[in-house]
């Protein structure tokens, strides 16, 4: 700022002395805002870190492509767009998704560690909603 000519700088007010210490404790509050906050699970909420598709040889072989993607946690709990839902939201869903479009199909990816059981009943509202087919994710093998 030029303030020579008019010697306004004998009129501006001196700056503030005593906030440099300010400065270090805004930093290290961001700082610990992002290490108590920055999980995966607060910035990107969705399925969890130990959700693992099953494994089986020959999975990419059967592959097609499928119009609705959903997500299967655990029993009565479910992904779908980004929200968490139970099992009775999820058969809203589906009948939401698949009404006045025939020939949808829909991929379910489900926890390893979920039961036959659920997994069928999410197969019967898949179908009872009117999907044509439902297709069970699942990744290769990896090599050794």
């Amino acid at each position: 700022m030029i303030t020579r000519p008019l010697d306004l700088s004998s009129r501006l007010k001196p700056p503030p002395r005593g906030f440099e210490s300010l400065f270090y404790v805004n930093g290290g509050l961001i700082v610990l805002f992002f290490v108590l906050f920055g999980s995966r699970f607060v910035l990107s909420p969705g399925v969890g870190v130990d959700f693992q598709v099953p494994v089986m040889p020959g999975s990419l072989d059967t592959a097609v492509a499928t119009d609705v993607v959903i997500a299967i946690k655990g029993a009565d709990m479910a992904f779908v767009e980004g929200a968490k839902v139970n099992f009775i939201g999820l058969r809203q869903y589906l009948i939401e998704r698949a009404q006045g479009k025939p020939g949808l199909r829909l991929l379910v990816q489900a926890d390893a560690a979920l039961t036959t059981r659920d997994l069928t009943e999410v197969y019967d509202m898949a179908r009872a909603a009117g999907f044509v087919s439902v297709q069970i994710a699942a990744e290769p093998p990896r090599p050794l």
